[in-house]
């Protein structure tokens, strides 16, 4: 169905999270399929969840590499 230019999906035909995310990611001018490749891996296990950051993950979080903060084992903020 279409209102106002826009196509307006039906309740059962919405997209998924992964879908949503896919779209997004990729939706830049300059974007590619690498920008929405997972970056996180999330496992669950006796109630506990843990994440971590994938090791091919193209961006990872903290201090970029050759940033003094990222050489030392020391809060970023030095507090």
């Amino acid at each position: 169905m279409a209102f106002g230019g826009r196509e307006v999906r039906a309740m059962s035909d919405e997209k998924s999270f992964e879908e949503n995310r896919h779209d997004q990611l990729t939706s830049a001018p300059k974007a590619t399929e690498e920008d929405a490749a997972p970056r996180f891996d999330v496992t669950e296990h006796d109630g506990v969840t843990r994440i971590d950051v994938r090791d091919d993950a193209a961006v990872r979080p903290g201090p970029g590499q050759g940033d003094p903060a990222a050489e030392k084992d020391e809060p970023v903020s030095g507090d």
